[in-house]
């Protein structure tokens, strides 16, 4: 299963698109929708340019067919519709695999409970900013998009 044309224009608003290599926040380069560059602590020459919006949207579909993967992994037996799926790879993408197989999001979604999954995305809208945990709206509209991708709206 691949991710729609819907959720990569999701993950592309949320993350934003750069055509030439920065460093982000954590000072690893990068380009396109948050492509890691190699290791990130060097920038290699053959990198350093302007990338075509094709080149990106390459980088991007390699990107995302690990949190593809991932997602199916981590929901085996698991019949998801395309919005399903969508959220999953677009929460995943954002917030790690890592985070997307210990969450409670994770949990309703295998036991089908719907309600409960929508109920526990909206739990995954605070980070630490200047050591204080805040609800971000960045986050919550994130969420809340994730949401109709997952419910077909």
């Amino acid at each position: 299963m691949n991710v729609s044309e819907r959720c990569i224009q999701l993950i592309k608003h949320y993350e934003g698109v750069r055509n030439r290599p920065y460093r982000c926040p954590a000072g690893l380069w990068t380009v396109g929708v948050g492509h890691l560059i190699g290791d990130g602590k060097s920038l290699p020459d053959s990198w350093n340019r302007t990338f075509t919006q094709e080149e990106i949207d390459g980088l991007l579909k390699r990107d995302l067919r690990k949190f593809e993967i991932g997602v199916l992994k981590m929901l085996p037996n698991v019949q998801l519709t395309q919005g399903e799926f969508d959220c999953c790879v677009d929460f995943s993408f954002n917030h790690g695999l890592g985070l997307f197989q210990a969450s409670t999001f994770r949990q309703a979604v295998i036991r089908g409970d719907k309600e409960a999954a929508m109920e526990s995305l909206l739990k995954y809208c605070k980070a630490r900013v200047n050591g204080v945990l805040k609800e971000l709206k960045g986050l919550k509209n994130r969420r809340l998009d994730e949401r109709k991708l997952f419910l077909g709206v």
